[in-house]
Protein backbone atom coordinates (compact mmCIF):
# COMPACT_ATOMS: atom_id res chain seq x y z
CA UNK A 1 0.00 0.00 0.00
CA UNK A 2 1.14 3.51 -1.06
CA UNK A 3 0.21 6.51 1.19
CA UNK A 4 0.01 10.24 -0.50
CA UNK A 5 -0.87 13.49 1.95
CA UNK A 6 -3.07 16.01 -0.49
CA UNK A 7 -1.48 19.09 1.54
CA UNK A 8 -4.35 21.13 2.50
CA UNK A 9 -3.91 22.54 6.00
CA UNK A 10 -6.82 21.94 7.86
CA UNK A 11 -8.51 19.98 5.19
CA UNK A 12 -5.49 17.53 4.59
CA UNK A 13 -6.38 13.88 3.58
CA UNK A 14 -4.49 10.62 2.65
CA UNK A 15 -4.85 8.83 -0.37
CA UNK A 16 -4.36 4.90 -0.43
CA UNK A 17 -3.48 3.12 -3.34
CA UNK A 18 -3.20 -0.85 -3.21
CA UNK A 19 -4.65 -3.90 -4.06
CA UNK A 20 -7.32 -5.44 -1.90
CA UNK A 21 -8.09 -2.28 0.31
CA UNK A 22 -11.93 -2.10 -0.18
CA UNK A 23 -12.81 -4.15 2.55
CA UNK A 24 -10.07 -3.02 4.92
CA UNK A 25 -12.02 -1.57 8.06
CA UNK A 26 -8.60 0.20 9.08
CA UNK A 27 -8.52 2.62 5.82
CA UNK A 28 -12.05 3.97 6.31
CA UNK A 29 -12.44 3.82 10.17
CA UNK A 30 -10.10 6.79 11.00
CA UNK A 31 -11.87 9.16 8.67
CA UNK A 32 -15.49 8.36 9.85
CA UNK A 33 -16.96 10.70 12.91
CA UNK A 34 -20.00 9.47 13.65
CA UNK A 35 -22.31 6.16 14.00
CA UNK A 36 -23.92 6.87 10.40
CA UNK A 37 -23.02 6.21 6.83
CA UNK A 38 -24.47 5.79 2.95
CA UNK A 39 -22.92 3.94 0.68
CA UNK A 40 -23.75 5.68 -2.44
CA UNK A 41 -23.15 3.53 -5.57
CA UNK A 42 -24.81 2.37 -9.29
CA UNK A 43 -26.31 -0.76 -10.27
CA UNK A 44 -23.12 -1.72 -12.12
CA UNK A 45 -20.47 -1.58 -9.24
CA UNK A 46 -23.01 -2.65 -6.66
CA UNK A 47 -23.30 -6.56 -7.87
CA UNK A 48 -19.34 -6.24 -7.78
CA UNK A 49 -18.70 -4.21 -4.46
CA UNK A 50 -21.29 -3.38 -2.18
CA UNK A 51 -21.74 -6.19 -0.21
CA UNK A 52 -18.03 -6.12 0.74
CA UNK A 53 -18.11 -2.71 1.55
CA UNK A 54 -21.50 -3.26 3.77
CA UNK A 55 -19.87 -6.04 5.56
CA UNK A 56 -16.86 -4.05 6.53
CA UNK A 57 -18.71 -1.24 8.16
CA UNK A 58 -21.99 -3.33 8.92
CA UNK A 59 -20.27 -4.25 12.24
CA UNK A 60 -19.18 -0.51 13.37
CA UNK A 61 -21.83 1.73 12.36
CA UNK A 62 -25.20 2.17 11.05
CA UNK A 63 -25.33 1.09 7.37
CA UNK A 64 -27.30 1.96 4.37
CA UNK A 65 -27.17 2.31 0.89
CA UNK A 66 -28.70 3.96 -2.29
CA UNK A 67 -28.23 2.51 -5.78
CA UNK A 68 -27.94 5.10 -8.35
CA UNK A 69 -28.24 4.43 -12.34
CA UNK A 70 -25.40 3.98 -14.19
CA UNK A 71 -24.10 6.84 -16.89
CA UNK A 72 -23.17 10.49 -17.31
CA UNK A 73 -26.62 11.30 -18.21
CA UNK A 74 -27.41 10.42 -14.91
CA UNK A 75 -25.26 13.61 -12.96
CA UNK A 76 -28.17 15.58 -12.83
CA UNK A 77 -29.79 17.25 -9.86
CA UNK A 78 -32.43 14.65 -10.58
CA UNK A 79 -30.38 12.16 -9.21
CA UNK A 80 -28.64 14.14 -6.50
CA UNK A 81 -32.57 14.22 -4.59
CA UNK A 82 -32.22 10.40 -4.86
CA UNK A 83 -29.23 10.49 -2.20
CA UNK A 84 -30.72 13.00 -0.20
CA UNK A 85 -34.10 11.30 -0.04
CA UNK A 86 -32.12 8.29 1.59
CA UNK A 87 -30.32 10.57 3.48
CA UNK A 88 -33.36 11.94 4.89
CA UNK A 89 -35.53 8.55 4.75
CA UNK A 90 -32.66 7.39 7.11
CA UNK A 91 -33.04 9.75 9.53
CA UNK A 92 -29.43 10.55 9.24
CA UNK A 93 -28.21 13.70 10.97
CA UNK A 94 -24.60 15.93 10.33
CA UNK A 95 -22.46 13.28 11.81
CA UNK A 96 -23.55 10.88 8.57
CA UNK A 97 -20.31 10.23 6.22
CA UNK A 98 -21.21 9.27 2.77
CA UNK A 99 -18.70 6.45 1.18
CA UNK A 100 -18.84 6.92 -3.08
CA UNK A 101 -18.42 3.67 -3.88
CA UNK A 102 -18.13 3.95 -8.01
CA UNK A 103 -16.22 5.88 -11.06
CA UNK A 104 -16.55 9.81 -11.29
CA UNK A 105 -20.18 10.45 -12.16
CA UNK A 106 -20.48 8.51 -8.32
CA UNK A 107 -18.00 10.42 -6.77
CA UNK A 108 -19.09 13.36 -7.87
CA UNK A 109 -22.29 13.54 -7.07
CA UNK A 110 -21.83 11.72 -3.91
CA UNK A 111 -19.46 14.89 -3.23
CA UNK A 112 -21.64 17.47 -4.12
CA UNK A 113 -24.66 15.71 -1.93
CA UNK A 114 -22.11 15.96 1.17
CA UNK A 115 -21.35 19.44 0.54
CA UNK A 116 -25.11 20.56 0.65
CA UNK A 117 -26.62 17.89 2.71
CA UNK A 118 -27.00 20.19 6.25
CA UNK A 119 -24.79 22.42 4.56
CA UNK A 120 -22.28 20.11 4.63
CA UNK A 121 -21.05 16.41 5.70
CA UNK A 122 -18.54 13.89 5.50
CA UNK A 123 -17.70 11.63 2.19
CA UNK A 124 -15.19 9.54 1.66
CA UNK A 125 -14.12 8.23 -1.82
CA UNK A 126 -13.84 4.71 -3.05
CA UNK A 127 -12.96 4.77 -6.74
CA UNK A 128 -13.29 1.92 -9.30
CA UNK A 129 -12.69 3.18 -12.23
CA UNK A 130 -8.80 4.14 -13.14
CA UNK A 131 -10.24 7.70 -14.68
CA UNK A 132 -11.23 8.03 -11.18
CA UNK A 133 -8.59 6.66 -8.81
CA UNK A 134 -6.10 9.41 -10.87
CA UNK A 135 -8.03 12.22 -11.28
CA UNK A 136 -12.12 12.93 -10.27
CA UNK A 137 -11.29 11.53 -6.70
CA UNK A 138 -8.91 13.37 -5.78
CA UNK A 139 -8.75 17.41 -5.70
CA UNK A 140 -12.70 18.29 -4.08
CA UNK A 141 -14.35 18.80 -7.42
CA UNK A 142 -17.59 17.90 -6.55
CA UNK A 143 -20.64 18.63 -8.52
CA UNK A 144 -23.16 17.64 -11.73
CA UNK A 145 -24.34 18.89 -15.27
CA UNK A 146 -26.62 20.95 -16.57
CA UNK A 147 -27.96 20.85 -20.11
CA UNK A 148 -25.96 23.47 -21.59
CA UNK A 149 -22.66 22.83 -19.83
CA UNK A 150 -20.65 19.84 -17.96
CA UNK A 151 -20.20 20.33 -14.35
CA UNK A 152 -21.79 23.94 -14.24
CA UNK A 153 -23.16 23.17 -10.96
CA UNK A 154 -21.27 22.06 -7.53
CA UNK A 155 -18.88 23.17 -5.32
CA UNK A 156 -14.98 22.80 -3.82
CA UNK A 157 -15.34 19.93 -1.23
CA UNK A 158 -12.45 17.35 0.16
CA UNK A 159 -13.18 14.00 0.71
CA UNK A 160 -11.90 12.72 4.36
CA UNK A 161 -9.95 10.26 2.20
CA UNK A 162 -9.54 8.30 -1.26
CA UNK A 163 -8.88 4.55 -0.86
CA UNK A 164 -7.93 3.26 -4.60
CA UNK A 165 -8.09 -0.63 -4.53
CA UNK A 166 -6.29 -1.17 -7.85
CA UNK A 167 -7.67 -4.46 -7.43
CA UNK A 168 -11.28 -3.03 -8.61
CA UNK A 169 -9.63 -2.32 -12.24
CA UNK A 170 -9.66 -6.22 -13.54
CA UNK A 171 -13.54 -6.04 -13.62
CA UNK A 172 -12.97 -2.68 -15.31
CA UNK A 173 -14.20 -2.88 -18.91
CA UNK A 174 -11.64 -1.92 -21.67
CA UNK A 175 -13.02 0.96 -22.78
CA UNK A 176 -13.27 2.55 -19.50
CA UNK A 177 -9.58 1.63 -18.83
CA UNK A 178 -8.35 3.52 -21.72
CA UNK A 179 -11.30 5.96 -20.85
CA UNK A 180 -8.57 6.41 -17.69
CA UNK A 181 -5.28 6.33 -19.25
CA UNK A 182 -6.45 9.17 -20.87
CA UNK A 183 -5.95 11.36 -17.89
CA UNK A 184 -2.71 9.48 -16.83
CA UNK A 185 -0.97 10.94 -20.58
CA UNK A 186 -2.90 14.19 -18.86
CA UNK A 187 -0.30 14.31 -16.05
CA UNK A 188 2.83 13.67 -18.33
CA UNK A 189 1.67 16.21 -20.99
CA UNK A 190 0.96 19.17 -18.47
CA UNK A 191 4.08 18.79 -15.80
CA UNK A 192 5.57 15.38 -15.84
CA UNK A 193 8.13 14.78 -19.04
CA UNK A 194 9.71 11.79 -17.41
CA UNK A 195 6.46 10.44 -16.71
CA UNK A 196 5.64 11.10 -20.59
CA UNK A 197 8.67 9.27 -21.43
CA UNK A 198 7.96 6.33 -19.52
CA UNK A 199 4.47 5.99 -20.60
CA UNK A 200 6.07 5.66 -24.33
CA UNK A 201 7.92 2.81 -23.19
CA UNK A 202 5.20 1.57 -20.87
CA UNK A 203 1.70 1.97 -22.57
CA UNK A 204 1.28 -1.84 -23.93
CA UNK A 205 1.60 -2.40 -20.14
CA UNK A 206 -0.97 -0.51 -18.95
CA UNK A 207 -3.54 -1.42 -21.86
CA UNK A 208 -2.94 -5.24 -20.36
CA UNK A 209 -3.31 -4.17 -16.97
CA UNK A 210 0.11 -5.23 -15.60
CA UNK A 211 -1.11 -4.46 -11.85
CA UNK A 212 2.40 -3.08 -10.83
CA UNK A 213 2.69 -0.28 -13.86
CA UNK A 214 -0.72 0.23 -12.88
CA UNK A 215 -0.27 0.67 -9.80
CA UNK A 216 3.24 2.54 -10.64
CA UNK A 217 0.95 5.14 -12.91
CA UNK A 218 -2.05 5.75 -10.44
CA UNK A 219 0.94 6.82 -7.48
CA UNK A 220 2.73 9.31 -10.18
CA UNK A 221 -0.66 10.87 -11.16
CA UNK A 222 -1.83 11.08 -7.97
CA UNK A 223 1.22 12.44 -6.97
CA UNK A 224 1.03 15.17 -9.83
CA UNK A 225 -2.40 16.22 -8.67
CA UNK A 226 -2.11 16.61 -5.44
CA UNK A 227 1.06 18.91 -6.52
CA UNK A 228 -0.79 21.45 -8.36
CA UNK A 229 -3.87 21.06 -5.61
CA UNK A 230 -2.27 22.09 -2.95
CA UNK A 231 -1.10 25.08 -4.55
CA UNK A 232 -4.33 26.01 -5.66
CA UNK A 233 -7.66 24.47 -4.35
CA UNK A 234 -10.12 25.88 -5.99
CA UNK A 235 -8.95 26.93 -9.42
CA UNK A 236 -7.22 30.39 -9.34
CA UNK A 237 -4.34 29.73 -11.23
CA UNK A 238 -2.12 26.68 -11.94
CA UNK A 239 -4.92 24.38 -11.46
CA UNK A 240 -6.43 25.21 -14.58
CA UNK A 241 -3.45 23.59 -16.59
CA UNK A 242 -5.26 20.28 -14.98
CA UNK A 243 -7.84 20.80 -17.13
CA UNK A 244 -5.66 20.37 -20.50
CA UNK A 245 -8.21 18.93 -23.24
CA UNK A 246 -10.62 19.56 -21.00
CA UNK A 247 -12.10 22.94 -23.30
CA UNK A 248 -12.73 21.24 -26.45
CA UNK A 249 -13.41 17.75 -24.89
CA UNK A 250 -16.12 19.03 -22.59
CA UNK A 251 -17.97 20.69 -25.57
CA UNK A 252 -18.08 16.96 -27.50
CA UNK A 253 -19.60 14.88 -24.31
CA UNK A 254 -22.54 17.99 -24.54
CA UNK A 255 -22.80 17.97 -28.43
CA UNK A 256 -23.08 14.63 -28.77
CA UNK A 257 -25.06 13.61 -25.28
CA UNK A 258 -23.50 12.75 -22.51
CA UNK A 259 -22.49 9.19 -21.96
CA UNK A 260 -22.30 9.07 -25.88
CA UNK A 261 -18.63 9.29 -25.77
CA UNK A 262 -16.79 8.35 -22.74
CA UNK A 263 -15.15 11.77 -20.61
CA UNK A 264 -11.37 10.11 -21.12
CA UNK A 265 -12.42 9.59 -24.66
CA UNK A 266 -13.83 13.09 -25.50
CA UNK A 267 -10.40 14.65 -23.23
CA UNK A 268 -7.88 12.02 -25.55
CA UNK A 269 -9.46 14.08 -28.60
CA UNK A 270 -9.48 17.80 -27.06
CA UNK A 271 -5.77 16.74 -25.90
CA UNK A 272 -5.02 16.64 -29.86
CA UNK A 273 -6.36 19.46 -30.42
CA UNK A 274 -4.84 21.52 -27.75
CA UNK A 275 -1.68 20.31 -29.06
CA UNK A 276 -2.41 21.09 -32.68
CA UNK A 277 -3.24 25.06 -31.71
CA UNK A 278 0.25 24.78 -29.57
CA UNK A 279 2.07 23.88 -32.50
CA UNK A 280 0.44 26.09 -34.65
CA UNK A 281 1.19 28.87 -32.40
CA UNK A 282 4.82 27.47 -32.32
CA UNK A 283 5.29 26.30 -28.92
CA UNK A 284 5.74 22.40 -29.53
CA UNK A 285 6.89 20.57 -32.96
CA UNK A 286 4.66 18.89 -35.34
CA UNK A 287 6.65 15.97 -34.84
CA UNK A 288 5.05 16.29 -31.10
CA UNK A 289 1.76 16.50 -31.82
CA UNK A 290 2.42 12.79 -33.67
CA UNK A 291 4.12 11.43 -30.48
CA UNK A 292 1.09 12.87 -28.52
CA UNK A 293 -1.65 11.39 -30.87
CA UNK A 294 0.52 8.08 -31.38
CA UNK A 295 0.58 7.23 -27.34
CA UNK A 296 -3.28 8.10 -27.68
CA UNK A 297 -3.69 5.70 -30.27
CA UNK A 298 -1.62 2.72 -28.38
CA UNK A 299 -3.93 3.65 -25.80
CA UNK A 300 -7.10 2.66 -27.89
CA UNK A 301 -8.56 6.09 -27.94
CA UNK A 302 -9.75 8.52 -30.57
CA UNK A 303 -7.53 11.04 -31.67
CA UNK A 304 -10.16 13.28 -34.00
CA UNK A 305 -13.30 15.02 -33.06
CA UNK A 306 -16.91 14.02 -34.20
CA UNK A 307 -17.02 14.46 -37.90
CA UNK A 308 -20.38 16.12 -37.29
CA UNK A 309 -19.43 18.96 -35.27
CA UNK A 310 -18.78 22.36 -36.73
CA UNK A 311 -16.44 25.20 -35.51
CA UNK A 312 -19.99 27.45 -34.70
CA UNK A 313 -21.15 24.22 -32.70
CA UNK A 314 -17.17 24.08 -30.56
CA UNK A 315 -17.40 27.68 -30.19
CA UNK A 316 -21.02 27.98 -29.06
CA UNK A 317 -20.32 25.16 -26.70
CA UNK A 318 -17.12 26.06 -25.23
CA UNK A 319 -18.13 30.08 -24.34
CA UNK A 320 -19.70 28.42 -21.26
CA UNK A 321 -16.57 26.81 -20.12
CA UNK A 322 -15.42 27.78 -16.70
CA UNK A 323 -12.03 29.30 -17.88
CA UNK A 324 -13.86 31.69 -19.98
CA UNK A 325 -13.47 35.25 -18.02
CA UNK A 326 -15.33 38.27 -19.14
CA UNK A 327 -16.46 37.02 -22.40
CA UNK A 328 -12.67 36.19 -22.67
CA UNK A 329 -12.03 32.14 -23.77
CA UNK A 330 -9.00 30.64 -22.18
CA UNK A 331 -7.23 27.48 -23.34
CA UNK A 332 -4.73 25.16 -21.73
CA UNK A 333 -1.84 24.80 -24.28
CA UNK A 334 1.86 23.18 -24.56
CA UNK A 335 4.65 25.44 -24.48
CA UNK A 336 6.63 22.16 -24.68
CA UNK A 337 5.48 18.28 -23.31
CA UNK A 338 5.84 18.13 -19.62
CA UNK A 339 5.02 22.20 -19.62
CA UNK A 340 1.31 23.61 -19.34
CA UNK A 341 0.16 27.17 -19.50
CA UNK A 342 -3.25 28.55 -19.66
CA UNK A 343 -3.80 31.51 -21.68
CA UNK A 344 -6.14 33.83 -23.72
CA UNK A 345 -3.11 34.92 -26.00
CA UNK A 346 -3.84 32.85 -29.20
CA UNK A 347 -4.99 34.02 -32.37
CA UNK A 348 -8.56 32.95 -32.89
CA UNK A 349 -8.10 32.33 -36.35
CA UNK A 350 -5.66 30.08 -35.36
CA UNK A 351 -8.38 28.06 -33.10
CA UNK A 352 -10.74 27.91 -36.02
CA UNK A 353 -8.11 26.45 -38.53
CA UNK A 354 -7.78 23.57 -35.59
CA UNK A 355 -11.19 23.12 -34.80
CA UNK A 356 -11.76 23.01 -39.21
Amino acid sequence: MEKLIVDLAERSYPIYIGQQLIDQLEYYQPHIDGQQVLIVTNDTVAPLYLEQVKQTLADHYQVAEVILPDGEQYKNLVTVEKVYDALLTNKFNRTVTLVALGGGVIGDITGFAAATYQRGVNFIQVPTTLLAQVDSSVGGKTGVNHPQGKNMIGAFYQPKCVIADTTTLNTLPSRELSAGIAEVIKYGLISDKPFFDWLTENIDSLVSRNSDNLSYAILRSCENKAWVVAQDEKEGGIRAILNLGHTFGHAIENYMGYGKWLHGEAVAAGMVQAADLSCRIGWIAASEVLEIQSLLKQANLPIKPPKEMSCNDYLELMAVDKKVIDGQLRLVLLESIGKAIVTADFDRQLLLDTLS
